[in-house]
């Protein structure tokens, strides 16, 4: 397999620009309302966030790259990719309704719909490539935390 560079690009760029959004509706509200909320004992310091998420989502671009790259059937491997974009979108979901709407309810509701997504997207990625599911492993395991996260906020500020 040759690298496709302009492909490569194209899959780190767009899970970065996932982490933009997100930050466009985490930015009004963490100096204020995030800042008022009480919080659990695990709760990261702030600066931990970004180089994370960072991190994570050249992951998931290199996870994507070769999912989008290799030679699969058509229809598996369109599955696989739409299973990969729904999974973005809702990841900027739970910026949008945790820290833009101010909602921790809804963004904990949300939140588990991603997980959800996340595990199909790897199942269907491990069917294809198991190196792009181990990619996303990381992944997974920081939502996963971030939904306990998300369900201390809720229940420590309801």
């Amino acid at each position: 397999m040759s690298l496709n560079i302009g492909k490569l690009i194209v899959s780190l760029a767009a899970c970065q620009a996932a982490g933009i959004v997100g930050g466009l509706f985490t930015a009004s509200s963490i100096g204020s309302w995030y800042a008022g909320l009480n919080k659990p004992s695990f709760n990261p310091p702030n600066w931990v966030f970004g180089p994370v998420w960072i991190t994570l989502y050249v992951l998931m671009g290199i996870a994507l790259y070769l999912i989008w790259t290799g030679d699969f059937p058509g229809k598996t491997k369109q599955t696989a990719m739409v299973l990969f974009v729904i999974q973005l979108v809702l990841n900027m979901l739970w910026t949008f309704f945790f820290f833009y709407l101010q909602k921790p309810f809804l963004g904990l509701i949300e939140i588990i719909v991603l997980l959800v997504f996340i595990v199909l997207t790897m199942w269907k990625f491990y069917s294809l490539r198991p190196a792009a599911a181990y990619l996303m492993v990381p992944y997974f395991l920081w939502v996963g935390f971030a939904a306990v996260l998300t369900f201390s906020l809720w229940d420590l500020n309801r």
